[in-house]
C-alpha cells in the first residue's frame, strides 16, 4: 500500500473534517517532491484544520470535489459560494447543498454571482445535463442556502480570518473578482487561491486555446491573475491521460457504496458527451483532481512560477491564458514580468482514481 493510501485509510470519517492538516499547502518553484519516509509523510498533518471556501458553478465534477474535501479530516469548509456556470443560480445552489448532505456535512452554501465581472449576464451551458448531474433525479436537498451575497461572504471570512482562508475556484472566477474589487486590501490576506481554470500547456474545452472556467468570465479571470492574491493554476492539462476515469473505474464507484453511487451517476451525461467526441473508454475529472492538489501536497509532483496573461479581446484566441515561465529566455519578448503564479506542472495521475475511491469509501 502507498503512503497516500496508507495516510488516507489511517483517518476517521466526520463531518467536514476534525483532526489535522498540513502547514505547507502548496509548493513553489520549479520542483519534484517524493515522500522519502513514513515520518517526512507524518509531517505534513500536523498543525490545525486548514480554512478553505469552495467557489463552484455546481456541475457533477464540482460536487464530487465538494464531497472529496467534506470527507477530508483535516480542513474545515467555512462555506460553498455559487454561482452560474454549469448551470443556473438555483441549480448550482441545490447540486452544492446535495453535495454536501451526501457526504454528511454541514458547511452553509451562500449564492453568489449570475453576473459576469463586467456586469453581463453568464448564460448557463452544460455538458452534465441540464440539472449538471447526469439528469439523473439525484437532487433533493433537505437544507436551504443561509445567504444570498456570497461575495461578502468571501470578504467577511478573510476578515475573520486574515492570512488562513485559502479558496478553491472550480467554476468562473467572477465571486472572488468580485470581491477583490470590492474589497483589495482584505483579499491580499487570502492565503492562497487554488483555481482549476485555464488550459495550463495544452489545449481547450471552450475552445482549441480556451478553458471553460476562463471563458466564462474573461474579465474576472484577468482581475485575478493581476490582483497580485497568491495563487496556484491545475490546467486542463493535469487531468488527462493517467488521470481520466475509465468506465471500470465509474462501475467501481457505483459498486463501492451510496456516496460513490450518486458520484458515477452524476457522470452520465459527461461520459456520454465524452464518447461523441472520440473519448469513450475515459472521462476528465478536473475538479477532484484540483481539489486533490489542494488536499495532498504531494500529488503536485512538480509546479513552475509564471507571469499569467489572459486574453480579453474577441477572436479566435479569446479566454487563453498564456504563461511566461520565470528563467525562461523567449527569442523576442522581454521577461520583464512579476512571476505572480504557480502553475501545477505534473501530479501524480496514476493515484488519482484510487485516491478518490479511498477518500470517499470512509
Amino acid at each position: 500500500m502507498s503512503l497516500f493510501l496508507a495516510v488516507l485509510l489511517s483517518v476517521s470519517a466526520s463531518s467536514c473534517g476534525r483532526t489535522k492538516i498540513s502547514p505547507n499547502p502548496y509548493p513553489s518553484g520549479e520542483v519534484i517532491i517524493e515522500v522519502t519516509s513514513e515520518e517526512e509523510e507524518e509531517e505534513e498533518y500536523t498543525g490545525k484544520k486548514r480554512k478553505i471556501i469552495i467557489d463552484t458553478d455546481t456541475g457533477a465534477d464540482d460536487c464530487s470535489a465538494i464531497i472529496l474535501a467534506a470527507k477530508n479530516p483535516n480542513v474545515e469548509i467555512l462555506g460553498v459560494t455559487t454561482m452560474v456556470g454549469n448551470v443556473g443560480l438555483e441549480q448550482s445552489n441545490n447540486n452544492a447543498l446535495m453535495a454536501l448532505e451526501i457526504a454528511g456535512c454541514d458547511a452553509p452554501v451562500h449564492e453568489g454571482s449570475d453576473q459576469r465581472f463586467g456586469g453581463k449576464r453568464i448564460e448557463a451551458a452544460s455538458v452534465f445535463g441540464d440539472d449538471g448531474m447526469g439528469d439523473a433525479d439525484l437532487i433533493h436537498p433537505k437544507g436551504e442556502i443561509q445567504g444570498n451575497d456570497g461575495v461578502n461572504f468571501i470578504i467577511d471570512m478573510v476578515n475573520q480570518y486574515p492570512g488562513e482562508v485559502e479558496i478553491v475556484s472550480l467554476g468562473p472566477a467572477t465571486n472572488i473578482a468580485k470581491a477583490i474589487y470590492r474589497a483589495p486590501d482584505t483579499m491580499k490576506n487570502v492565503k492562497m487561491i487554488w483555481s482549476m481554470g485555464t488550459t495550463g500547456y495544452g489545449p481547450g474545452d471552450a475552445s482549441p486555446v480556451a478553458e471553460f472556467n476562463v471563458y466564462n468570465d474573461v474579465q474576472a479571470y484577468r482581475e485575478l491573475v493581476s490582483s497580485g492574491v497568491p495563487l496556484t493554476i491545475i490546467g486542463l492539462d493535469m487531468c488527462d491521460g493517467e488521470a481520466m476515469w475509465t468506465n471500470e473505474q465509474f462501475e467501481e464507484l457505483e459498486e463501492l457504496n451510496d456516496t460513490g453511487k450518486f458520484v458515477a451517476e452524476s457522470f452520465g451525461k459527461l461520459r456520454l458527451f465524452y464518447a461523441k467526441n472520440g473519448s469513450e473508454k475515459a472521462t476528465m475529472n478536473c475538479d477532484s483532481l484540483a481539489m486533490m492538489c489542494v488536499l495532498h501536497p504531494r500529488f503536485i509532483k512538480s509546479t513552475s512560477k509564471v507571469h499569467a496573461s489572459c486574453i480579453v479581446e474577441n477572436g479566435e484566441t479569446y479566454g487563453q491564458v498564456i504563461f511566461y515561465r520565470q528563467g525562461f529566455t523567449y527569442d523576442q519578448v522581454s521577461n520583464d514580468y512579476d512571476y505572480n503564479v504557480t502553475l501545477v506542472t505534473d501530479v501524480a495521475k496514476g493515484k488519482y482514481f484510487e485516491m478518490y475511491k479511498e477518500a470517499i469509501s470512509k
